[in-house]
């Protein structure tokens, strides 16, 4: 691009060669719903209305800043301090070295020895956030082509429907069985990298997640490792571990170090691991999570959040505050009843004799096809219509996840263990009176 231009003249602010090319694929693409997930439980309302006196029960989220204690006040109170002692002047777009130092050596307490450091990680606002950046990446230093795929399971969370397709991704249901939970397997990630080849694509990445939304089905870090691998064998750009909620369990979290070392140096650099403060302390408004991955990915992204969105400090200044206590003991309020939940519900849900999904984290998934069809409906949407307003119980349908969740719902048991016991108790009363 020359200077010598005249300012009377129009020019493009980069290089030709760099222009975007012209397409009209964005008047071809199909509307990006916004997610029912934070609607489902309006319902209720109706219920409220019509018996005051009886208790609803709300199992269609899972926000443990709403349905149990959330960040323990010590956690906020000292965010505040590391905040006045910060100021509030702009940060850097990966956050803070501060808040990468404390990531990589208290959170994860990685080996200096795997080659991850500092340098490999990046806040954001969210979960949603760091998704969005890691498609960007996949995308880009992938193969260097919109329009590629990003694997997921047959029934997977909302937004890994639409946050992928928002930024010129096209997301592939791997194959899976209900049975199963609809996990991945090397051979549906195989299966699933021809078909993209077929249709003349290539697999940007796949996503892994475990404990899984919306299902619940918990795979062993051996298991996910052996997923990795085939992935990256057969060509996939990335792959990227949701460990959202793994620490939401009544095993041990995933260990980072013992993960890594199951991979060659070069592999790991096609990694990508997503974590943050969202489920295990209930932490949904604060916005923090955060990305490892390789430098080149993360110096990707924080060039792009430069010119979008940048995490706030104050949510920075939380995790560090957990961090500095000792995450298992900050998390424990949100992690201890939710295991309790899930003993019980688990119990209940056996004796009822119906057929679920139950591993760890937040969800059960549980098969309702008996009762959709005592009533002719196609799907689990006015089913959880039908809970909510007249027995005062919201679920979410599983349907809203995908076609192939269509007769199942999605039980939240982030909340204490009489109330989830109280849920899932109006849940099959409400079954039963169809």
């Amino acid at each position: 691009m020359s200077s010598n231009i005249s300012n009377d003249t129009p020019i493009f602010a980069v290089p030709e060669v760099n222009l975007v090319p012209v397409s009209g694929h964005l008047s071809q693409m199909a509307a990006i719903p916004p997610s029912r997930m934070f609607i489902i439980n309006k319902s209720l309302k109706v219920y409220r209305e019509r018996n005051p006196e009886r208790p609803v029960f709300d199992a269609s989220q899972g926000d443990g800043g709403a349905s149990l204690p959330g960040v323990p006040r010590a956690i906020l109170e000292r965010a505040a301090e590391l905040q006045i002692e910060h100021g509030t002047a702009y940060d850097l777009p990966f956050g803070t070295p501060a808040f990468r130092q404390a990531v990589i050596e208290q959170y994860w307490r990685i080996d200096p020895g795997l080659g991850i450091g500092p340098a490999n990680v990046l806040g954001t606002s969210g979960g949603r956030d760091a998704l969005v950046k890691a498609y960007q990446a996949m995308l880009a230093l992938g193969h260097g082509r919109e329009g590629d795929v990003i694997i997921t399971t047959r029934v997977p969370w909302i937004s890994y429907n639409w946050g992928p397709y928002s930024v010129g991704a096209n997301v592939l249901y791997a194959p899976g069985k209900p049975e199963a939970g609809w996990s991945l397997t090397p051979d549906s990630i195989r299966e699933s990298v021809r078909f993209a080849e077929r249709s003349g694509r290539k697999a940007a990445g796949v996503i892994i997640t475990s404990p899984d939304n919306p299902t619940g089905k918990t795979l062993s870090l051996e298991e996910q490792a052996c997923l990795a691998q085939e992935a990256l064998r057969l060509g996939v750009a990335f792959v990227l571990f949701d460990w959202m909620y793994h620490y939401v369990t009544d095993e041990q979290p995933a260990d980072l170090n013992t993960f890594l070392r199951l991979f060659d140096a070069e592999d790991r650099k096609r990694l990508m691991f997503l974590d943050g403060l969202t489920k295990s302390l209930g932490a949904s408004n604060i916005r923090c999570c955060h990305l490892i991955a390789a430098e080149e990915v993360i110096q990707f992204a924080a060039a792009r959040a430069s010119h979008t969105v940048m995490p706030s400090y104050f949510a920075l200044a939380v995790a560090m505050a957990a961090y500095e206590m000792g995450y298992s003991e900050a998390c424990r309020g949100i992690v201890e009843p939710t295991n309790t939940s899930r003993r019980l519900l688990e119990q209940y849900l056996q004796e009822q004799r119906v057929r679920f999904i139950l591993g760890k984290g937040y969800y059960a998934f549980i098969e309702v096809s008996q009762w959709l069809e005592r009533k002719g409906w196609a799907d689990s949407e006015p089913l959880g219509q039908y809970l909510a307003e007249e027995h005062g119980v919201a679920v979410v349908p599983g349907v809203y996840f995908s076609p192939y969740g269509a007769q199942w719902i999605r039980f939240s048991y982030a909340n204490a263990p009489e109330y989830t016991l109280g849920a899932a108790q109006r849940l099959m009363e409400g079954l039963y009176a169809l």
